[in-house]
């Protein structure tokens, strides 16, 4: 099976339609805020500073500029121009036309260019009916405040709307927030100035208690009020004509036909617009079933890992008939080794120093290229065999060293993990439930001193054990990590051993138990110290195989959603669940952190806070709910704001890596990371130590088993009392000066030979005759 997962490269080509992906989201929100007055938003008009011109003051509303002279006109006697600025309005558009076509009147309609693009067809409805079209700008701001390149696109992209709207240019400008001519005035009068080089045609409009018989040009709203306005002017009657702004003046049409080039360039602006709009009203709906689905994950956390703790307190403090049977079998522990020279020695010798006396190590050496086999073998433990094998991956070495196991109950550890003195006999209790057939520990991070390595440590306690706890009580439990698990044999025979389809052998092999009818469970007091990666390259790295073969084994087990049983269960609730929050909510994670920059910059930034500060609060009051349970210290917290910032990126690039490698069917192969041998440093292992192994855990003699208040290294007191757990008297030893046990070492059922029974297949000829144990 060498190389079954090998990927000389993983696929890069994706990230750039990712980046264009996002570049594209971006611009369309960009767009659209500033579109709806969000981005590069005008300042509100300015005070006048300036005057207009003298000539301008004292001539008509209509103003023609011809290098620098600026000619004035206004309507004749008798003939008023209806003026609407603002819209189009699917509501108050139609009633206006239908009011004026009603007194055989014409008006002219200064649009917003946004507007425009999303009533297209409204433009074109105002044309046909014999009316004119002026710009009232694109997004309808004032014009003196703004930038000049912001001027510019106001202008332009009104007119590529127009062009795509209705194929037609126009050559009137009515100035947002200008009314008569004197509040053309200051920055106002310089802004229409530009517009005027451009060829626009200015129109005002005259003091509203100008007599419509002198002649007038009337400036009304694309609302209510004007309409309102309107009919009373027009039952009025007190002109004989009232007509567009052109055609009063007897000038030719406004409207001209737009070129082939800007119709094609304005229905990409109006298509743009539709594109910002519904990417904009999806996000808005996908943030609202985001944050509902995150609300409800951390609300069932907390209320379901209170049963978790309530159950494990009646189970420990209940009536003595009612309490498990205790489980002192013999176990074989599993230990798959390549290249992990640092940190092996900690880890035998942390299982040796167990409390559960009757143990058999089988180290399964994978091809390492460095000391790994020699460190473990130089312990010099009669409990310790190493079996050495060309590298052929995780799953392979696990069925290797299963074919050599002695016991009934099978521990799987990984070589960077330290474990407590009564980890192993903690973890094995659940055990006396023949319904059970994997047990999960209770995997903590020994070298959390980085921040890198802090944030893996909340993810540890909250992420992944407060999951456990929750998933346990819905009987779902999907994954049975491979730092820390306990499996009966017959269970593991039941599903062929451990499979290597995938990369995340644990996950894999849990849902294959899941299926068989076996139940999985989580043990939080069998506690166990692994070494995490503290590089963000390792990081990536190792999340990317978890990730990829979590998204095999969902895959391979997807028809697990319509099975009966106990399969079936766990396929609905712990595939979904999978599916749900590993899968599709990291995916949305970029979407969110745009549209949260996004709505802070431009949009609200108050409410964007307090949304964001809500959610950390609840985050946060989870994360410190699940340090309580594990026993450790709260102050941890204060990294859990910053491990929004950049641990939460990481880990959503790792599931797009992830889901891209996996549709192009390609293959990772079964990564290492560089150990340090740092998994102890929190840990309260005893390691080369002369003493009495977990001595604060005695209470009774080995024959006789009770309840005993944990004085050592445990959880402390949390939201269900003082925590419990069942001890043993621990195995007398004393060490030599070369590590060699003296005394007190049982020396039973540590013989080399591999069991000659059903799990004898997964032992090659080749592998059987090349395989060595310590000693040998």
């Amino acid at each position: 099976m060498k190389g079954r997962h090998a990927l000389s490269h993983a696929p890069r080509g994706h990230w750039l339609l990712v980046i264009l992906v996002i570049s594209v989201m971006v611009s369309a929100l960009l767009f659209e805020g500033w579109t709806h007055h969000e981005v590069d938003a005008s300042r509100a008009r300015l005070a006048c500073t300036r005057p207009v011109p003298k000539a301008v003051d004292e001539g008509g509303p209509v103003l023609r500029f011809s290098g620098d002279r600026v000619t004035s006109a206004g309507m004749p006697t008798h003939t008023v121009a209806l003026t609407f600025d603002g819209g189009p309005d699917p509501v108050w558009t139609p009633r206006l036309l239908d009011l004026v076509r009603g007194h055989r009147a014409h008006a002219t309609f200064f649009l917003d260019g946004s507007q425009v693009a999303r009533y297209p067809e409204l433009v074109r409805q105002i044309l046909a009916e014999g009316n004119e079209i002026g710009s009232h700008t694109y997004s309808g701001d004032a014009l003196g405040p703004a930038s000049g390149t912001r001027s510019r696109l106001e202008l332009s992209l009104t007119q590529r709307v127009l062009a795509g709207a209705a194929g037609v240019r126009t050559a009137l400008l009515r100035m947002p927030g200008t009314t008569t001519v004197d509040t053309l005035c200051g920055a106002e009068w310089k802004a229409a100035t530009r517009a005027a080089a451009d060829g626009y045609v200015l129109v005002a409009a005259d003091h509203p208690s100008r007599k419509p018989a002198r002649g007038a040009i009337r400036q009304l709203s694309h609302d209510g009020l004007g309409y309102g306005e309107t009919e009373r002017l027009l039952r009025g009657h007190p002109a004989d004509v009232f007509t567009t702004v052109t055609d009063g003046l007897g000038r030719p049409p406004a409207n001209t036909p737009a070129s082939a080039s800007e119709r094609r360039e304005g229905t990409a602006l109006i298509w743009a617009g539709d594109a910002g709009q519904a990417l904009a009203s999806g996000i808005t709906w996908a943030l609202l079933a985001v944050g509902t689905l995150v609300a409800f994950r951390l609300l069932m956390l907390t209320l379901l890992s209170r049963i978790h703790v309530r159950r494990i307190d009646r189970a420990l403090t209940g009536p003595v008939h009612a309490r498990p049977n205790v489980v002192t079998d013999p176990v074989t522990v599993l230990v798959p080794a390549y290249n992990e020279e640092a940190g092996i020695e900690s880890t035998l010798r942390s299982l040796l120093a167990s409390t559960h006396p009757h143990l058999q190590i089988v180290v399964i050496d994978d091809g390492s290229t460095d000391r790994t086999a020699a460190v473990a073998e130089g312990i010099g433990d009669p409990r310790v065999t190493v079996l050495r094998r060309p590298h052929s991956g995780k799953a392979a070495a696990l069925n290797h060293g299963l074919a050599w196991a002695m016991h009934d109950i099978v521990v799987m550890v990984d070589a960077d993990t330290v474990f407590e003195p009564d980890a192993v006999y903690q973890l094995i209790q659940p055990l006396a439930n023949p319904a059970v057939g994997a047990v999960s520990g209770n995997t903590k991070v020994g070298n959390r001193r980085r921040m890198l390595a802090r944030w893996q440590h909340l993810e540890y306690v909250f992420g992944f054990n407060l999951d456990r706890r929750m998933l346990d009580v819905l009987e779902c439990m999907p994954t049975v990590p491979g730092a820390i698990s306990a499996f009966r044999r017959k269970a593991l025979i039941d599903v062929g051993g451990v499979s290597e389809d995938t990369l995340a052998e644990d996950t894999d092999l849990t849902m294959a138990l899941w299926r068989a009818g076996w139940r999985a469970v989580y043990e939080e007091s069998a506690i166990a110290w692994t070494e995490v990666p503290v590089s963000p390259r390792h990081l990536w790295r190792q999340r990317y195989r978890w990730c990829y073969g979590t998204l095999q084994a969902v895959c391979k087990h997807r028809h697990a959603l319509v099975e009966r049983g106990p399969a079936g269960r766990f396929g609905r609730r712990g595939l979904t669940y999978l599916t749900l929050f590993q899968i599709v909510l990291p995916l949305f994670g970029p979407v969110v952190d745009v549209f949260a920059l996004y709505g802070a910059l431009f949009r609200n930034p108050v409410q964007a806070a307090a949304l964001w500060l809500g959610f950390l609060a609840m985050e946060m009051f989870c994360a410190g709910y699940a340090l309580r349970l594990d026993g450790e210290p709260v102050r941890a917290l204060w990294a859990v704001p910053f491990q929004l910032f950049v641990y939460r990126q990481l880990t959503y690039l790792v599931v797009i890596q992830s889901l891209v490698t996996l549709l192009i069917g390609r293959r990772l192969k079964w990564q290492r990371l560089n150990r340090a041998g740092t998994a102890d440093q929190e840990s309260g292992a005893a390691t080369g130590r002369t003493g009495t192994v977990g001595a604060a855990d005695v209470d009774v003699d080995v024959a006789s088993v009770t309840i005993a208040r944990v004085q050592g290294r445990a959880p402390g007191p949390g939201p269900g009392g003082d925590r419990h757990r069942i001890s043993l008297r621990p195995v007398e030893f004393t060490r030599t000066g070369n590590g060699r046990p003296a005394t007190g070492v049982p020396t039973a059922d540590c013989s080399v030979r591999p069991r000659a029974d059903r799990m004898s297949g997964l032992l090659s000829s080749s592998e059987k005759s090349t395989s060595k144990g310590y000693g040998a």
